[in-house]
């Protein structure tokens, strides 16, 4: 029946003298909690292991607000509770490189996941040859499926490139199934107000669909820096520099 968290229990009562002066109902309680627990205990494991985080000790609590960054602080409180999950809402994470766009979108992911959400967190490039060589093995609808299916995704690197013709179409298919369904977060190096270019602009019928589908009802988090003197890259901060790590 795969309750050895509750057989575990159970013969630790049986093993412990003090254990019998308690009345049976409330030991039978005692090791349908231990089993509980531990059930939900796994399935955080099996959420966050299936994520494959790209900064898996990320934390809101982390967040540092005191760095030479203006961030908006009761924003980032509020979309910690994941209520833009139940909203089927986007979040668009820009800022430039070393700004801690990873982490806050990582820290998001764990946040969904300690609430029992599905996460995948993916960088756009990789997603994009994934794709790429799913549709000439024959298995696209399978491999779209994978990032179409968990509850919130998390596109790092989101038009660190501009896109081909053969991408955008990916990236329309990927979009247009999520939408209405789940929660993409978006993490660029480039304002919202360049990606319409980098779809492709006018010359990529895609690119007004596409924003279309992700711009409505977003969550915009624009990291900036404001004072130079404090401003070091989030990287080092978090102990995320490889060249600190050495």
């Amino acid at each position: 029946m795969h309750m050895s968290a509750m057989a575990n229990a159970f013969r630790l009562q049986m093993n412990d003298p003090k254990m019998k002066d308690i009345p049976f109902e409330d030991r039978f309680g005692m090791i349908v909690d231990i089993e509980y627990t531990n059930r939900k205990n796994n399935r955080l494991k099996r959420l966050i292991h299936n994520a494959e985080f790209e900064q898996s000790d990320a934390s809101i609590s982390d967040i540092d607000y005191r760095s030479g960054r203006k961030l908006n602080k009761s924003l980032i409180t509020r979309l910690a509770s994941c209520e833009y999950i139940t909203e089927y809402r986007n979040i668009f994470i820009t800022g430039a490189t070393g700004s801690g766009k990873t982490y806050m979108a990582c820290a998001f992911g764990m946040e969904a996941c300690k609430q029992y959400f599905s996460v995948k967190y993916v960088r756009l490039p990789d997603l994009l040859i994934d794709l790429e060589a799913a549709m000439r093995d024959g298995n696209y609808q399978k491999v779209l499926e994978k990032y179409t299916k968990p509850t919130l995704l998390i596109l790092d690197e989101w038009l660190l490139m501009k896109l081909s013709e053969s991408e955008s179409k990916h990236v329309f298919e990927l979009i247009h199934k999520r939408r209405k369904r789940s929660s993409t977060i978006f993490c660029s190096q480039f304002r919202e107000a360049g990606w319409y270019e980098r779809l492709g602009g006018n010359d990529n019928p895609l690119a007004d669909a596409i924003m279309d589908r992700i711009t409505y009802d977003s969550y915009k988090i624009d990291i900036e820096s404001v004072d130079p003197n404090r401003d070091e890259s989030m990287r080092k901060r978090y102990g995320l520099d490889p060249e600190e790590s050495r």
